[in-house]
């Protein structure tokens, strides 16, 4: 009995070490922090700069993949050479680690993408050493399928002598890099040691793993159990029984992007046929598999890059809002896009607080309410309670005895039941950036009154009053509670908390010190605020000099003015000679040229921490314009530290 007892204890303790693909019951949301060259908008500090915003709506951000690249030019990160080198077009190391630990202290995890079907070369062959914790891992011409690009690989190979893995792909194969063989031991290691890294070194909470068509299932749950991660979804861009096959090959060790999901959503607005809703070809509508959808309704592979970047767009024609609030009623773990969270982050923080409110999570119930072609309406069960979720035109308002609107736009609404018993504003807690009105809803059985305070007291009877449906507007930072009142006792309380701030424009100086005494120095710069994008090549030739800490440095002047604002800049003598991109500045920066070049670029340093730049001041902390080094706008210093006022860095001593 003692044997059997002692196995049994073993055998839950090596099916707890093992990762669980996605948690039962999840309510979670995600966002996917980027799309295709979002480089200013991606990058570790701005992101980072967001999180007291996502702060209790957002759950987890799935950030670009964040390894160096042998490119010296601004890349995406498909094209992985480096491993362990954290230093990408996103920012370094240093910057990465800040945002994930920051996410973490705001409750949100950090989703790294996984990059590991294929690999980049110098050459054909060349792939680098790199050591960690004092072990070298490096793949070898031997890591290659037999079968790489068609063929092309081997033809290669014979020609220089070298030797391929005797494997052919496990699955399909993508042209113009090297198909790296999973079978092999070399491969298994350093993707065990590389996941293990990403997680509990760096401090990822799970993965999305990039075209795992390209090798079998079961390595990703392998990689996984090695990193011991509880998110992790796959990108099996396929039909709906793949997906699911996929699913079982990792063991269910991982989730999927429910791409059918995505596609019915997709039809449905652009068809013009919201019918298209009722298919059951998706993750989400299976009982078995709904734990493991991540739905999604638009993500970069599919979004419209303009009529020049040569790609087919397969992007939502029209209501997009519409599209999100589907999405985020239903089960499965839903999947904002960037681009929409930063044209509509306030309508989708309210749908957001819906879904948290009544408790729907991956693996809710739904059943449908109305089906037409123009309108679709379900119902889905939360834990807390149901939601009615309505989408398109034309569909007649629900009797108020059964359902409450709580929200409401171009083509959609959301309904509460009324035993929710709780109070309601429409519009949820955080930064606007001018004054606004909420409407306050009573959603209640009975004949109950809405109080409600703006000062952040409990209200009470005597509180000020409002009818269901009245608006109140918001003009200062305030914090709203609301309850009704019913039989002189307040209940089903809500509280809001808002701050109207301006974005309010501030300067930046950019210094440079260039070791190698060119004669002339153009500062060539991009943004997404045109007052800082440079006409053309090779830019803005700058004569203006300021002698620092000994050195001579070159100085612009850039404006911030938004939060997603940044300067990307590349320095050249203009006559040919230039350095690598420097990119993400949103405060004073002081940067030397070196001496030193990658792929005939001249590198820079970032040199803003050393000693010996003497024009940053000592304060004490007062009342102005203040802002940390994440370009957040803060009241004053509340600790000691390095801040940034009227363009200049401050150091706060007390």
């Amino acid at each position: 009995m003692k044997k059997l007892f002692t196995s049994a204890v073993a055998l839950c303790a090596a099916m707890s070490s093992m990762a669980a693909g996605w948690p039962a019951n999840y309510g979670g949301v995600m966002l996917q922090g980027f799309s295709w060259d979002s480089y200013n908008y991606s990058q570790w500090t701005v992101l980072e700069s967001q999180a007291s915003e996502m702060k209790g709506f957002i759950d987890l951000v799935w950030v670009p993949q964040s390894g160096k690249c042998l490119e010296t030019t601004q890349v995406m990160g498909y094209t992985p050479y480096y491993y362990f080198n954290q230093n990408s077009s996103f920012g370094t190391e240093a910057q990465l680690r800040s945002m994930i630990s920051t996410f973490r202290a705001n409750g949100i995890g950090t989703i790294a993408d996984v990059v590991i079907n294929h690999h980049n070369t110098d050459g054909w062959f060349g792939f680098p050493a790199e050591t960690y914790k004092g072990t070298t891992y490096q793949l070898q011409s031997t890591d290659i399928t037999s079968n790489d690009d068609g063929g092309a690989t081997l033809k290669q190979a014979q020609s220089q002598g070298v030797s391929l893995s005797s494997n052919s792909d496990e699955g399909e194969d993508w042209s113009g890099m090297r198909d790296l063989d999973h079978k092999s031991t070399n491969v298994q290691n350093i993707m065990k040691a590389y996941t293990s890294f990403l997680h509990n070194d760096l401090g990822y909470a799970g993965f999305r793993y990039d075209m795992v068509k390209g090798y079998a299932g079961s390595h990703v749950g392998d990689y996984n159990d090695a990193a011991g991660v509880d998110y992790s979804v796959g990108e099996y861009w396929d039909s709906n029984s793949k997906i699911e096959a996929w699913i079982n090959a990792t063991g269910k060790r991982s989730a999927a992007f429910d791409f059918q999901f995505r596609y019915n959503v997709r039809d449905a607005i652009n068809n013009s046929n919201w019918t298209e809703l009722n298919s059951t070809n998706n993750l989400i509508h299976d009982d078995a598999y709904k734990q493991y959808a991540v739905t999604f309704v638009e993500n970069h592979d599919m979004q419209d890059r303009g009529t020049t970047s040569g790609y087919t767009p397969d992007a939502l024609l029209h209501d997009t809002l519409a599209a999100n609030a589907y999405m985020l009623a239903m089960p499965g773990t839903p999947c904002i896009f960037q681009p929409h969270w930063r044209a509509y982050r306030q309508q989708l923080k309210s749908m957001i607080e819906a879904r948290k409110f009544a408790g729907i999570n991956n693996q809710s119930q739904y059943s449908n309410y109305r089906s037409n072609r123009s309108y679709y309406a379900n119902i889905v069960s939360g834990t807390k309670g149901r939601l009615l979720v309505a989408v398109g035109s034309g569909m007649a308002e629900p009797a108020t005895s059964r359902w409450i609107k709580i929200l409401s736009g171009y083509h959609y609404a959301y309904y509460l039941e009324p035993s929710a018993e709780t109070a309601w504003a429409d519009k949820a807690s955080g930064t606007y950036s001018a004054p606004f009105q909420t409407t306050l809803t009573a959603v209640s059985a009975g004949n109950a009154q809405i109080v409600y305070t703006l000062d952040g007291t409990t209200p009470t009877a005597s509180s000020a009053k409002a009818a269901s449906g009245d608006k109140i507007t918001i003009d200062h930072n305030c914090t709203l509670t609301a309850g009704l009142l019913s039989g002189g006792k307040v209940t089903g309380i809500i509280t809001h908390n808002y701050r109207i701030e301006a974005f309010k424009a501030y300067t930046i100086n950019v210094y440079v010190h260039n070791n190698n005494s060119w004669a002339n120095m153009y500062f060539y710069s991009w943004s997404n605020n045109t007052k800082n994008a440079s006409a053309e090549w090779p830019g803005n030739r700058i004569t203006a000099t300021e002698t620092i800490g000994g050195k001579r440095w070159y100085k612009a002047t850039y404006s911030i003015e938004s939060d997603d604002d940044v300067v990307n800049l590349v320095f050249n003598n203009g006559s040919g000679t230039q350095t690598v991109d420097v990119t993400g500045i949103k405060q004073d920066a002081y940067l030397d040229i070196n001496t030193t070049q990658s792929a005939g670029k001249y590198t820079v340093t970032d040199v803003t921490a050393a000693t010996g730049i003497n024009d940053i001041t000592t304060s004490a902390a007062n009342n102005g314009e203040w802002y940390n080094l994440q370009g957040q706008r803060i009241a004053k210093p509340e600790k000691q530290g390095l801040y940034i006022r009227n363009g200049k860095k401050i150091i706060v001593k007390d």
